[in-house]
């Protein structure tokens, strides 16, 4: 009985200490030409997901990236789970969208729109 009970608490344990589900996040960033957006500022904030208890204290729940060249950002392995992508970039309007991911690779394709004409009112 008392090596069941051993059995059982060290499985237990294993289960908790598993790894959560990741995932590799690109985002690609292009214009509504569907040209590459250079020197975006990508922020990717972790919201929540079946293994947020998980993570423990300490662990990155955001990443600020910049685009290269080619409108592109690609982040390391981060927890499965919704997230924030938010996109600003100079002479754009912002973008931001909240995503479930559940894949071990995605890709997030973000189109920004120009600026939204200013008005005044009288």
């Amino acid at each position: 009985m008392r090596t069941v009970l051993i059995f059982f608490g060290l499985l237990a344990s294993f289960t908790l200490a598993a790894e959560p589900p990741m995932t590799k996040i690109t985002v690609h960033v292009t214009d509504v030409r569907n040209k590459p957006v250079p020197n975006a500022s990508v922020i990717i904030r972790f919201i929540s997901g079946h293994s947020i208890f998980k993570l423990g204290r300490g662990t990155k729940t955001e990443w600020e990236m910049r685009s290269g060249q080619e409108g592109q950002v690609t982040l390391p392995t981060i927890p499965q789970g919704k997230i924030l992508v938010q996109v600003i970039a100079k002479g754009y309007q912002t973008y931001g969208e909240n995503l479930d991911i559940d894949e071990e690779k995605k890709t997030v394709e973000v189109v920004l729109k120009p600026p939204q004409a200013q008005y005044t009112a009288h």
